[in-house]
């Protein structure tokens, strides 16, 4: 099983979104994606194998889920993942573990900013409840498709928090 084609798992496969502070280069990516894709190769869950699949996007985002149809990630699986893109961050002088920041659409790219500094740009209305956001607590597959990771801040919890 393990690794698979993210357009392959099902709309209830369970994703993580893992994001970086700064856009990662091509050389960068690739060993993001070589390093996780080693790891998703040999991923088990009390010693049974998981269907896993990753994506990076918008040279920001990593993306991982997992079939729990055939096997569930358990607590030390997804500590085992979780320890894994730390040393990746580590090694490329980033982090994709900080879920503090918010990302946005803006100036014709992606904007990472801390919470402080979005409610202060909602305050000026730099930003608005259109403003589209990156909701990265989404937590399957299907609601990556259906855009709810990309997403109007007034459809996420962001419109709850900063409108």
């Amino acid at each position: 099983m393990s690794n698979v084609p993210f357009e392959s798992l099902p709309e209830d496969a369970r994703a993580w979104v893992f994001a970086t502070d700064r856009p990662l280069d091509g050389s960068e990516r690739d060993r993001v994606l070589a390093e996780v894709d080693a790891f998703l190769d040999d991923w088990t869950a009390h010693g049974v194998p998981l269907q896993a699949a990753r994506d990076f996007r918008h040279d920001r985002f990593l993306l991982v889920a997992v079939d729990e149809r055939a096997a569930g990630a358990s607590g030390c699986s997804i500590d085992a993942l979780v320890r894994r893109i730390k040393q990746v961050g580590d090694a490329l002088g980033t982090t994709l573990l900080d879920h503090a920041p918010v990302y946005y659409r803006g100036g014709g790219g992606i904007v990472c900013v801390s919470r402080d500094e979005f409610a202060d740009r909602a305050t000026r209305g730099e930003v608005t409840p259109d403003t589209l956001v990156f909701n990265n607590a989404v937590t399957s597959v299907g609601e990556i498709r259906q855009g709810r990771w990309e997403t109007p801040a007034s459809e996420s919890w962001h419109g709850q928090v900063f409108f």
